[in-house]
């Protein structure tokens, strides 16, 4: 094999490598509420999710919104990550059937994920798709009126680590395996450089 032939070769693999490693890790998935839930004005209701564990997104706000009309309700601001789980107390919620969850981080506007339309049902109704059971082992936010950007968040968690001046690469969660990754590639241009060369 002539040697431009392996270089592209070797760096392609390299490159290729690096990618799927990085992609790997970054998903996030809300699985409750989904498509078909129902939930009910003056009752808990459970929002569930699952992320990638190297993605870095240690906390994020939830928002509430709806498509048939425009404003976003405030849920909670600073929910941990690793919870994986939130209960969500609606008092007075205007029934309708296009409601979707935004997990983002509002500081930034990066949207991390949205959730499936769902349905809020008046007080009192009797819901054909109830979703999971509320869990009683994480916090609850309640969420009352129509949807206003220009009111607070229902709730705001304490900060969160690593969400600023953390006090070095080896602190933040997957900086680590970033850098072995960053070095490594490092490593294939210059091996492939140095091939090239002789």
């Amino acid at each position: 094999m002539s040697s431009p032939r392996f270089l592209r070769s070797c760096l392609s693999t390299c490159i290729f490598l690096v990618l799927l490693t990085t992609s790997a890790s970054a998903y996030f998935l809300i699985d409750e509420p989904h498509r078909d839930t129902q939930w009910v004005n003056n009752q808990s209701n459970l929002v569930k999710w699952q992320k990638g564990l190297l993605d870095g997104i240690n906390g994020f706000d939830v928002e509430m919104a709806r498509l048939g009309t425009d404003g976003l309700t405030l849920v909670a601001r600073n929910v941990p990550a690793t919870q994986e789980s939130l209960n969500i107390f609606l008092s007075d919620v205007q029934p309708a059937d296009d409601y979707f969850l935004i997990f983002m981080n509002s500081t930034h506007g990066v949207m991390h994920a949205t959730s499936p339309r769902f349905t809020v049902l008046s007080a009192g109704s009797n819901p054909t798709s109830k979703g999971l059971s509320p869990d009683s082992t994480v916090p609850t936010v309640t969420v009352s009126g129509a949807p206003n950007p220009t009111k607070a968040f229902a709730t705001t968690f304490p900060a969160l680590a690593h969400n600023g001046v953390v006090g070095g690469w080896g602190r933040v969660p997957g900086s680590v395996e970033l850098a072995t990754m960053m070095f490594a590639t490092l490593a294939c241009i210059a091996a492939g450089g140095a091939w090239a060369m002789s």
